[in-house]
């Protein structure tokens, strides 16, 4: 499984190196320019301690038999790929609340230390601030709102209480969206219970994780809103009727018989009346009026290729499935008899899910 470091980490290292360089000069006197690569090295095993956090995660949906792809460390921490949503909501708690417990045990490790084995110098200060981080890290993550590992197990709960995921997704998205809006005013609600302004560093750092937390749960809302419409789409309702022509029909009598039919579509069909090839809407739509009567239905179709065809049975998953393994502007719609039923355009199923081209 590979693991990427994303380009941002480089940021948040240089930041965090350049924040805690100070505390390392405060902590250890006479360290000199040597606080920057102590500084640095915090930032290393922050990241460490990110990787041990995400990897928990993976190992669990591993043991279920989910796959990953990898984990990317980036500006705001890391992110665990896990191509499968879990089946159930126990599944879902699991994989979720690994994280937060691991990162906790690695903050709870650290205080043991500190109590334990009597540090000094860069080791304590490094251990002190690790254990700090990793508590922190712990906490944050269990924030009750997506996409946090706190959202995804506000998610498996209401998941659990409803039977419905997609209604667990819409609460932990809306919570989402509190808990942004709760980390961007932090910063001001300190600084009034101290009296102060808050620093502007504070207040950039809030916003930027603010926008994450924000971004995270809109998109899982508009998931929530296509895994609701994917078991109403069905090939049946969503084909336009279509008219058989053949391939040297005039355009303009084509469109005639169509009208006539009350059809949205035309199937180019041989001799013997069987479908070979697809007309285009928007080729026909290139054509102008006045030359319609001159052009020949084959100029603006094309010929029905291997998995263009569609049975009028399709429907949800499988409908989208059927057209994601042969991606066309145009489906052939038959019935159980091979027969045609109607064409099923592209266009037409991105509507249902409320896209516009």
């Amino acid at each position: 499984m590979p693991v990427l470091l994303s380009p941002t980490w480089f940021i948040i290292a240089g930041l965090l190196t350049v924040t805690f360089a100070p505390v390392v000069t405060d902590r250890v006197p006479g360290i000199g320019g040597w606080a920057y690569p102590v500084a640095f090295l915090f930032a290393v095993l922050l990241y460490a301690s990110v990787f041990v956090h995400e990897l928990g995660h993976v190992v669990v949906a591993r043991s279920f038999g989910l796959p990953v792809r990898r984990i990317t460390l980036n500006l705001l921490g890391g992110l665990s790929e896990i191509t499968e949503e879990p089946p159930t909501p126990a599944k879902e708690f699991a994989v979720s609340a690994i994280g937060p417990v691991v990162s906790l045990v690695l903050g709870g490790l650290g205080v043991v230390i500190l109590r334990v084995v009597p540090l000094e110098g860069i080791p304590a200060v490094l251990v002190l601030q690790l254990t700090v981080a990793n508590l922190f890290v712990g906490v944050f993550n269990l924030l009750p709102g997506l996409p946090l590992d706190g959202g995804r197990v506000v998610r498996a709960g209401v998941w659990a209480l409803t039977g419905r995921p997609t209604t667990g997704t819409r609460a932990a998205a809306w919570a989402g969206r509190a808990v942004a809006i709760l980390v961007i005013a932090l910063p001001f609600i300190l600084g009034g219970l101290q009296s102060d302004s808050p620093s502007l560093f504070s207040v950039i750092w809030a916003a930027l994780i603010a926008a994450f937390i924000w971004a995270g749960s809109s998109q899982a809302l508009r998931s929530a809103g296509i895994d609701d419409t994917i078991p109403t789409l069905q090939a049946r309702t969503l084909s336009r009727r279509a008219v058989p022509v053949t391939a040297s029909t005039p355009l303009a009598l084509g469109l005639a018989q169509m009208a006539a039919a009350g059809a949205r579509a035309m199937v180019v069909v041989d001799g013997d009346g069987r479908p070979i090839g697809l007309v285009n809407e928007a080729a026909v739509a290139a054509v102008p009026m006045e030359r319609r009567p001159w052009v020949s239905v084959s100029t603006v179709s094309r010929r029905i290729a291997p998995g263009s065809t569609i049975p009028v049975s399709a429907a949800g998953r499988e409908l989208l499935d059927l057209m994601a393994a042969n991606p066309a502007s145009d489906y052939l719609v038959v019935d159980a008899d091979e027969r045609v039923f109607g064409l099923l355009a592209s266009s037409d199923v991105e509507a249902a899910f409320g896209i516009r081209r």
